[in-house]
């Protein structure tokens, strides 16, 4: 999808005119009706319109990996719901790192990770109509922020990487994922979303160029 914010913004800058069309794909889990791609139909379908939102959507050193409870009756329902989450992740940033953490029990989801994936719908209930501006103002320059959380999976002792670039004020690519090995140290830990982001820039960078835009500046990266 960086491809389509990046064009999206570029288009946005240069008062490009956009021509849309709807394609039919495979898609893993999710309705592609378009009523399914918003958060207040997906709190309509499950019945929670009259539960209490939530603040944020998930809870901060979460032991879901270790759960050991019931395994749900009828998984699907948590397959279907992770699928309209990750159609929904496309404009939501903040989602990124739920949506990684609720992918990882598809095979056999239990019903405290259910208990957690009502809890993000929760707070999209908490914050209907959210998403990203694309600014018409934005100077196409690009700017990357990255971060780690050592060692916060219980079970395999990996490391979390998140980053997320700018384009001018506007965000065109963002990405949590589990690191492939195990992190010695917390600065390790630190290197492999540095090392990920820079990739990312120097493809959005080739991306840019293109799509006739220059950029002649040097690229920021930010560690938090």
């Amino acid at each position: 999808m960086a491809t389509v914010h990046t064009s999206l913004v570029i288009a946005a800058v240069k008062k490009w005119k956009i021509h849309h069309m709807d394609v039919h794909n495979a898609f893993l889990h999710g309705d592609l009706a378009e009523e399914r791609i918003y958060a207040l139909d997906i709190i309509s379908e499950i019945g929670l319109l009259g539960a209490k939102p939530v603040e944020f959507p998930m809870e901060q050193n979460h032991r879901l990996a270790l759960a050991a409870g019931r395994f749900l009756d009828d998984p699907e329902r948590y397959h279907r719901l992770v699928g309209q989450l990750i159609y929904l992740g496309v404009t939501r940033p903040d989602l990124a790192y739920s949506i990684h953490i609720l992918s990882q029990f598809m095979q056999q989801p239990e019903e405290e990770h259910w208990e957690e994936e009502l809890r993000v719908v929760r707070y999209l209930k908490n914050n209907l109509g959210q998403g990203i501006l694309l600014h018409a103002d934005s100077t196409l320059h690009l700017e990357g922020w990255c971060d780690s959380d050592w060692a916060s999976c219980p079970l395999m002792q990996r490391s979390l990487s998140g980053w997320f670039v700018l384009l001018g004020y506007s965000p065109v690519s963002w990405k949590t994922k589990r690191q492939p090995t195990i992190s010695r140290s917390s600065a390790e830990a630190k290197y492999r979303p540095m090392a990920s982001i820079t990739w990312e820039l120097k493809w959005l960078k080739q991306l840019l160029g293109e799509l006739g835009v220059q950029h002649k500046k040097g690229m920021r990266e930010i560690v938090i």
